[in-house]
């Protein structure tokens, strides 16, 4: 059975060169063999992971018609049962309010990435987030610096890719379970990330699986305070397989039947990136049609609902 390994961002920041070089050594073995590896002391001050998932519960218990003053596609709440996995029928049970890159107000209008809707009810919510944002993206360039040498690129070449790109922090409820949910309804069905990589903060509630190399769906639990990182789309067709994408769903709960919350920051390239092989992994050509990152996302929104 796979072992998800936890690792401690100070190896990489503030070890030696031998404990840097075996984080990077155990970030790409991790990825490559499990594409989960869980995130240890890694900067994100606790106090503002507690605030944020205090002002979770508090943004969902909002009434629904105040909720929906703040809806907008990729900005803002998104109701229950809207989106689904990539294939699947049934919408998946949960809501989520997403949150943007906050941008100058001068700065061009994106259909699909809109500047963010934030609640008016709630106004501790937009500093607690905007600062969350900014400190996962931080921790999230330092991670692609920590993986850029074991795939042969000079250790910053991921900064320029990333940097002003649609990356994204989408914060999920999972209500209780109905009695009446529709025969095979998840929380969340079987599906792979997009982007890059997506560090995921420590879920308040258990149900996160995901699907080993060997076919077998393996919890995966970490204490509050870590981030879980996993693989996406986009890295794998970076590194032209070298990275797979990992499935992974969220299971409906066998024990206590409540709410559950969790916090993914999806870290996007900018739309006009290639995602066309790296040198190291070119082998005998790309596995996948080479497109550009927007392009890519646009497809992926469509298929999961999310597009327009």
């Amino acid at each position: 059975m796979t072992t998800v390994v936890t690792l401690s961002l100070t190896d990489f920041t503030q070890g030696d060169a031998i404990q840097r070089e075996a984080f990077e050594t155990a970030l790409l073995t991790g990825l490559k063999d499990c594409g989960f590896i869980i995130l240890a002391d890694h900067g994100v001050p606790v106090d503002l992971l507690d605030r944020a998932y205090g002002l979770a519960a508090d943004v969902f218990a909002l009434p629904e018609e105040e909720k929906r003053k703040s809806a907008g596609g990729m900005r803002g709440h998104t109701p229950f049962g809207t989106e689904h996995a990539k294939g699947s029928s049934l919408p998946d049970l949960k809501e989520f309010w997403q949150v943007g890159r906050d941008l100058p107000d001068d700065a061009p209008l994106d259909p699909v990435f809109p500047p963010n809707l934030w609640p008016q009810a709630l106004p501790a919510f937009q500093p607690v987030f905007s600062e969350l944002f900014a400190a996962l993206e931080d921790t999230g360039r330092v991670l692609l610096q920590a993986l850029a040498p074991g795939l042969g690129l000079e250790r910053h070449h991921f900064d320029r890719l990333i940097e002003g790109g649609p990356s994204l922090l989408r914060v999920l409820h999972y209500p209780p379970v109905a009695d009446d949910v529709a025969p095979g309804a998840v929380r969340a069905a079987a599906h792979e990330d997009i982007n890059f990589i997506t560090l995921l903060v420590a879920a308040r509630g258990a149900g996160l699986e995901l699907l080993d190399r060997h076919g077998h769906w393996l919890p995966v639990e970490t204490p509050p305070g870590n981030l879980i990182v996993d693989s996406g789309d986009m890295l794998a067709r970076l590194t032209n397989g070298l990275i797979p994408a990992t499935t992974h769903r969220v299971v409906n709960p066998a024990g206590p039947n409540v709410d559950r919350y969790s916090m993914p920051f999806f870290l996007h390239p900018r739309n006009e990136v290639s995602l066309a092989p790296i040198p190291s992994c070119r082998g005998d050509g790309p596995q996948w049609p080479v497109m550009t990152a927007g392009e890519y996302l646009r497809e992926r929104l469509g298929e999961i609902g999310m597009a327009g």
